[in-house]
C-alpha cells in the first residue's frame, strides 16, 4: 500500500486557517513565481517549489478529509480536486440528500477505517490526509507516514491549528527535506522511526509511552 501522508500549507505558529477558516496569505506561494503547477496555469510556482511539489501532487491516489472540510467546500461539487482519483470523508453523518451516487466520494464513519478504505482505493498511491482535527488523530492512532509542511512567513496567533486538538507531545526528529522556496519553506518529515509521545499527568508526574508510526 501507499504512504499515508498529513499535508498543508501552514502559518509558522502552526495554524491553517483562522477562526472563520480563512487561509488569509497561506498559498499567496503558489502565484510566486512563473512556472505552472498544474494544466490551468493558474498556479504559478517558483522552479525550485515545482520541482518539489509536482512530483508529490502525481503520487497522490486518494485524499482523506473531514465533514467540517466536505461541507465548507461544498463537495467540491462532487469533482474532487484536481488529480485526486477519490475523496473519503470522516463523518458520523450519512452523504448530503440528493449527493450522487456516482461522485467518487466515501463516507466512512471513524478514523482508522476511512485511512484503511483510502489505501484500499490509492492503491500504491499516497493517501493524502487533511490537517486539522483529523489529521491529528490520525497522527496520535500512529497511520501517519509522513508529514508535510509548506511553511509561510506569517503569524496569525489564532486559529485552526495543523495538527488539530492533538492531548500529548509528539517528538520528531529533525526534518528529513527542508526547501527554500519563494515565500515558503517546505518540510518533509518521515515518520519511520520511533515517535515519543509525553502524557503529563496531575501532580507534575510524567509517564511517557513510545508509538511507532510505519
Amino acid at each position: 500500500m501507499g504512504k499515508v501522508v498529513m499535508y498543508s500549507s501552514v502559518s509558522v505558529d502552526g495554524f491553517i486557517a483562522d477562526e472563520h477558516d480563512q487561509p488569509g496569505p497561506l498559498f499567496d506561494w503558489l502565484s510566486s513565481g512563473g512556472v505552472p503547477l498544474d494544466e490551468s496555469g493558474e498556479i504559478t510556482v517558483s522552479q525550485t517549489s515545482y520541482d518539489y511539489t509536482r512530483p508529490y501532487w502525481d503520487q497522490i491516489g486518494a485524499t482523506l478529509v473531514g465533514r467540517h472540510v466536505f461541507d465548507i467546500t461544498d463537495g467540491w461539487d462532487g469533482k474532487p480536486p484536481s488529480g485526486i482519483d477519490h475523496v473519503v470523508v470522516v463523518t458520523h453523518r450519512p452523504e448530503p440528500e440528493g449527493w450522487d451516487p456516482e461522485a467518487p466520494f466515501h463516507f466512512v464513519d471513524g478514523v482508522e477505517a476511512a485511512v484503511a478504505k483510502a489505501q484500499e482505493l490509492a492503491g500504491d498511491r499516497i493517501v493524502e490526509v487533511a490537517v486539522g482535527d483529523v489529521g491529528g488523530q490520525a497522527l496520535a492512532a500512529g497511520l501517519i507516514d509522513e508529514v508535510r509542511m509548506d511553511v509561510v512567513p506569517v503569524v496569525f496567533g489564532s486559529g485552526k491549528r495543523y495538527f488539530g486538538s492533538v492531548h500529548a507531545q509528539h517528538l520528531l526528529e529533525d526534518p528529513d527535506v527542508v526547501i527554500q522556496g519563494n515565500r515558503v519553506l517546505h518540510l518533509l518529515q518521515v515518520l519511520g522511526a520511533r515517535v515519543t509521545s509525553r502524557c503529563f499527568q496531575p501532580g507534575g508526574f510524567r509517564r511517557r509511552v513510545s508509538a511507532r508510526f510505519s
